[in-house]
């Protein structure tokens, strides 16, 4: 069991330590970052609104509030990420998947930290780019690509990197075929990594040259060119990083796999240890990746673990999860219904929409008040029944505690 791990829900949660970190200073944020962390410490809050239940054999009430549904709170990514899932179920190919990640070099993350928008961009370019284009030329295929942005490190230090699925095989650029990969091999790693960094930096310099990169505070230097050529020397002195895993066992591994990655946030609960508000610190569980992997604890002051968390905050209407190839959005499920007839594979069905009465009681509820029951958590007696909504209409978060008939 890691140092992190429990059986039961975590007793400490982001929202505390972020709410208690406010309370010692309000640093200078600009109003996205406000407007996120504001949303995050309402959540699972009457602020919010929420669910009323009324338990028909002891009388009592139970208020159920409303979750915030931001994409950085890690209390509701669970459901999200279940949801998401359940869309790509019917995107499936009977082929090996293989997961390859893009790294940039640390060198430039000051300039990353004032350029996000644009830099996150290109990072997803080039990487996309990089596959697509090795995909073309070695094996003559069109790959179908998921690409997945992680911008932090176990420590909450920035590490700006992309996870991408990429299908064992793909429909061939003469002649429309379909053609598989080797499921041991897909390209090799230096090879990647060299395309990956000239066509980011090539895509750097015309940033640069068009003017579309801002330089702040320490970084205002590198406006010069001079100055920014030797950053990006100092970022290419050394190749970047590209790690190809082994591919998985079998498609629906796949899902699963993904469930850790696409709704994933910079730290969950279940990470932190303890709060000590009187001496300003916060106690969290780490993974070492150094050497042999193992669980640590690191303890941060809480300014620090506020700055850190902020770092991962991704612009406002920022898409992190992409698809590219035969995945692209546009025309995706023709595509992906040609493959699957070219691998005689049939269709995913997706099974109609049926949400569990424990994730959103009140839905059932409205239909049919009395028949749904659930069990009290006063009492224990199977009675609890919804009553009504209040404040503004959400879906109700997840209940483990109230079971339906």
């Amino acid at each position: 069991m890691s140092a992190c791990s429990s059986g039961g829900p975590p007793a400490l949660k982001v929202a505390a330590v972020l709410r208690a970190a406010l309370a010692l200073s309000r640093p200078r944020l600009p109003p996205h970052h406000w407007k996120i962390l504001n949303v995050l410490l309402a959540c699972h809050t009457p602020q919010l609104g929420g669910h009323r239940y009324r338990c028909e054999h002891c009388g009592a009430d139970h208020f159920v509030p409303h979750g915030c549904g931001n994409r950085h709170c890690p209390d509701c990514q669970a459901r999200q990420a279940a949801e998401w899932l359940d869309r790509q179920e019917a995107l499936l190919l009977p082929v090996p998947y293989f997961h390859v990640v893009f790294t940039l070099s640390h060198a430039l993350n000051p300039l990353v930290q004032q350029n996000r928008r644009a830099l996150y961009n290109l990072l997803f370019e080039s990487a996309a780019q990089t596959l697509l284009t090795f995909g073309r030329n070695n094996l003559g295929v069109q790959l179908g690509l998921t690409l997945v942005l992680h911008t932090w490190s176990q420590t909450l230090l920035d590490h700006y990197h992309v996870h991408c699925i990429v299908t064992g095989g793909g429909f061939q650029i003469e002649g429309g075929g379909w053609k598989s990969v080797d499921p041991k091999f897909l390209f090799p790693v230096v090879a990647l990594g060299q395309v990956f960094q000239a066509k980011f930096c090539e895509g750097l310099q015309r940033l640069f040259a068009r003017g579309a990169l801002e330089f702040h505070g320490q970084q205002a230097h590198l406006a010069q060119r001079a100055k920014f050529q030797a950053l990006v020397r100092q970022a290419t002195a050394k190749s970047w990083n590209v790690y190809v895993k082994r591919p998985f066992a079998g498609p629906r591994q796949v899902l699963g796999y993904l469930s850790g990655y696409t709704h994933r946030v910079a730290i969950g609960s279940r990470r932190l240890l303890q709060l000590d508000e009187a001496a300003g610190t916060i106690r969290l569980a780490y993974k070492d990746r150094r050497g042999r992997v193992a669980w640590r604890n690191m303890t941060l002051e809480l300014p620090e673990f506020l700055r850190r968390f902020c770092l991962h905050l991704l612009p406002a209407r920022f898409v992190k999860i992409r698809h590219y190839g035969l995945l692209a959005n546009r025309g995706r499920q023709e595509r992906v219904a040609r493959a699957q007839a070219l691998l005689g594979a049939t269709p995913a069905q997706q099974a109609p929409s049926e949400t569990a009465p424990e994730s959103n009681p009140a839905a059932s509820a409205q239909d049919d008040n009395s028949s749904q029951r659930w069990i009290c958590p006063h009492c224990g007696h199977r009675a609890l029944v919804w009553v009504d909504t209040v404040g503004r209409a959400a879906r109700a978060p997840p209940m483990p505690r109230l079971q339906a008939l």
